[in-house]
């Protein structure tokens, strides 16, 4: 696949640049990121905007943000993933 034909969502570019199954981070900033999390008010934000989705009930403006948490909370979870790859030994 050339760069013109790659995936251009912030979720693919993300993935590209973290490269979650590489092994490259040392311990202690694979455990940092581990303990990484979206605040109680940030997930609870999500929360109501998800469930307002649900029943269709967001404006345009919701939409974007709900979609930034999604993005976040995406890219996190590639951090994360690197993370516990990094502590893993190699087979």
């Amino acid at each position: 696949m050339t760069n013109a034909q790659l995936p251009l969502s912030s979720i693919a570019i993300w993935e590209r640049t973290i490269q979650p199954a590489r092994r490259t981070l040392d311990a202690a900033s694979a455990r940092a990121l581990l303990g990484l999390k979206l605040s109680k008010r940030d997930l609870d934000r999500a929360d109501a905007l998800a469930t307002r989705a649900a029943q269709g009930e967001l404006t345009d403006a919701e939409v974007a943000e709900l979609e930034s948490y999604r993005s976040v909370g995406t890219a996190l979870e590639f951090l994360k993933s690197k993370a516990r790859s990094s502590l893993t030994k190699a087979p």
